[in-house]
């Protein structure tokens, strides 16, 4: 029983060293393992230097550079730097001083000495039973056969193991790398968004004030807002409020930027699910049939329908519906309200008409070009049903383009349904956006924005996912790298 749990523990260990081993050769996770394991990895660089001390290592290194001086090798060295240096200098008829030439020589001489001192001693065996040189990620290993040092890494390196867990699950690792990813997106769009609101030449101060304002009511309210602060500081604060939810208050209204945006923002994205909803459910179907049937009437006829799709402008659209729908025929109310869901049907269709023309297309051509493939035609021939084969094989090939489009769209709508918000007058977030716009009105255009581009970011991610979902060659790929 004793043994079967030691093997089981051994095991175990092993593992954790082998994936701090793999974390360890790639520089990007190599960082983050240092840092999220900083407490230990200051135990473990202190025994590594302590070990190669032990074990002659660098013992070995100085009878080696020593036996390198002797032979001569680091007087050739410098010669061939001093040689080259007065050919380059003479090549580029420059005038150099002997002292300035024996310095340069001496700094690129003592450079490749080193490097070449390492690379024997890297040839060389250790002195003692070891086969191999000692190395950090050796030394870890070793440590963790330790019970006291294996305990006390799991109360201050948590993080570490944390990051090791979620790096040894190709689904939390795939996950993780996106999300980071588009942290980094989020602060570039928090970034540009700033800077371009920063330089413009809009004062929020005078449009607020208006023109009677004096210069000492325009720099009291800059320096109520901190508008008199310097760039960075702004930046930071800006950035600082984003993810601390704290955007303080809009110039206008005086009104907490969070909160609205918190009321404004569900409006635009419930309409924008249930349009990209509406939208797929029917241009789904509609590809499919146009794919297998091509060059009949149902396929001209839907695309020539999704082809106008693409063509109307939201806002001509919109108008078109209230003119008819809402004045002419008094079926729909012209404007939406929260509490009337016949109020979202136009803006519903309007906001999922470009969608279901878009994705409709590239169903159509997508499926057409898998339809036509050689497992398609195998599969078939094996007499398989031929609504089996255009699901089970066909269709299931054919999703990744039109996923990919889905996910475009739903953003392009997010970010650009100010337009189809104003028509309708609804109180969404990208009207919000308009609005504060023109003072500029700081917190509220950049809360507005930054929130959209997260929203966006995570649809993204959640694209990508579905991407190993529907494709079992990217899930091969995620489990292999």
């Amino acid at each position: 029983m004793t043994g079967d749990a030691t093997a089981t523990g051994y095991g175990f260990t092993d593992r954790i060293a082998a994936i701090y081993h793999k974390m360890y050769l790639n520089p990007a996770y190599r960082l983050l393992l240092l840092l999220a394991g900083a407490p230990i990895t200051l135990i473990i660089f202190g025994v590594y230097q302590y070990r190669k001390a032990r074990d002659g290592s660098r013992k070995q290194a100085e009878d080696l550079r020593s036996g390198l001086i002797a032979s001569g090798n680091k007087e050739r060295l410098l010669e061939e730097a001093k040689d080259q240096l007065r050919r380059k200098y003479a090549f580029f008829g420059q005038t150099v001083s002997a002292e300035q030439i024996d310095r340069e020589a001496e700094r690129l001489a003592s450079a490749k000495f080193e490097a070449l001192v390492q690379e024997r001693l890297h040839n060389l065996p250790l002195n003692g039973n070891h086969k191999q040189n000692l190395s950090f990620v050796e030394t870890f290993h070793y440590l963790l056969g330790h019970p006291l040092f294996f305990a006390i890494t799991w109360l201050i390196g948590l993080p570490m193991y944390l990051l090791m867990a979620i790096y040894a699950n190709p689904y939390g690792k795939y996950i993780a790398e996106r999300l980071f990813m588009a942290l980094f997106v989020i602060l570039g769009v928090a970034f540009l968004v700033f800077t371009i609101l920063y330089i413009s030449p809009m004062s929020p101060a005078a449009n607020i004030l208006g023109e009677t304002a004096t210069d000492e009511q325009i720099a009291a309210f800059n320096h109520l807002y901190g508008l008199d602060q310097p760039y960075l500081v702004q930046l930071w604060n800006t950035l600082k409020g984003i993810f601390t939810f704290d955007l303080g208050r809009s110039f206008s209204g005086n009104e907490n930027v969070t909160v609205s945006i918190a009321n404004k923002f569900p409006v635009t994205l419930t309409l924008t699910v249930i349009s990209t909803l509406i939208a797929v459910l029917i241009a789904l179907p509609i590809g499919i049939i146009s794919a297998t049937r091509p060059n009949s009437f149902f396929d001209y006829t839907f695309m020539f329908i999704a082809l106008l799709g693409l063509s109307i402008p939201n806002f001509w659209q919109g108008l078109i519906f209230i003119l008819n729908f809402s004045i002419k025929w008094s079926w729909l109310p012209a404007t939406y309200s929260p509490n009337n869901w016949l109020s979202a049907i136009m803006p519903i269709i309007v906001l999922g008409t470009g969608l279901t023309a878009a994705v409709a297309r590239m169903t159509r051509s997508s499926t057409l070009e898998v339809i036509h493939e050689d497992y398609i035609i195998t599969a078939r021939a094996k007499g398989l049903a031929r609504r089996s084969v255009l699901w089970k094989h066909a269709v299931s090939n054919a999703l990744i383009p039109i996923i990919t489009v889905i996910g475009l769209q739903f953003g392009g709508m997010l970010g650009g349904a100010a337009v189809t918000e104003k028509v309708f007058n609804i109180s969404g977030i990208g009207s919000f956006i308009v609005d504060k716009q023109f003072i500029p009105d700081i917190p509220s255009i950049m809360g507005g924005v930054v929130y959209t581009a997260i929203t966006i970011s995570i649809i993204n991610v959640i694209v990508d996912l579905m991407y190993a979902f529907f494709d079992p060659r990217i899930r091969s790929k995620m489990k292999q790298y």
